[in-house]
């Protein structure tokens, strides 16, 4: 099968959000002058080691935030997020903080998960989560297409939860959630190491 994304692909349901999968959940956390907003982005991912860097993108639009979604909103105001990890135990924390929310709702509270403040940045992080990176914005990009917008930031502070340390290494113990496309996420639990030609 080959087909044109302008014209379309003739399936029951697009096979573009599968393919590119699976995809790690930013959580992304932030702060506006409405309040504070919680919401899974699983167009993410860390872009650089040194110094440490990440991105997310969002697209669509809400009808009180026109041309974006609250969390762009909100870091275009502040410049800064936090983007939280969560594991296998955390799956439904995290839907249910995907339901569209009038802007100035926290997404807290609907989780059931713990605001904590950051050490870097003004911003709230999940307490619960396996990981939060604190990230001061540093571009927003506007992509092809309406309302799509690419945030890059560079990461200012990480906070580890001591349960997901193993041996020195980061390991959730109920493993890492991802995105797979459609209504489908997996936790990955089966590692294995492959060392690199010399």
């Amino acid at each position: 099968m080959f087909y044109r994304p302008e014209s379309g692909h003739g399936l029951p349901h697009n096979p573009w959000n599968a393919i590119v999968a699976p995809r790690p959940i930013g959580w992304l956390s932030t702060r506006g002058r409405l309040g504070d907003n919680l919401a899974p982005y699983s167009f993410f991912n860390a872009t650089a080691y040194v110094p440490p860097q990440v991105m997310f993108a969002s697209t669509g639009q809400k009808p009180d935030r026109p041309g974006t979604k609250d969390t762009v909103a909100q870091i275009a105001e502040s410049r800064v997020f936090c983007v939280n990890i969560a594991d296998g135990a955390l799956r439904d924390a995290m839907n249910a903080s995907t339901s569209a929310q009038p802007a100035g709702v926290s997404e807290f509270a609907l989780a059931g998960v713990t605001p904590a403040p950051c050490e870097t940045i003004d911003c709230p992080r999940v307490a619960e989560a396996a990981a939060s990176i604190e990230c001061r914005a540093t571009r927003i990009i506007r992509q092809a297409g309406e309302a799509n917008h690419i945030v890059l930031g560079v990461v200012t502070g990480i906070h580890i939860r001591p349960d997901c340390l193993e041996a020195g290494r980061f390991r959730p113990p109920s493993g890492w959630l991802a995105r797979l496309g459609y209504k489908d996420y997996c936790i990955v639990t089966d590692l294995f190491e492959m060392d690199r030609p010399a």
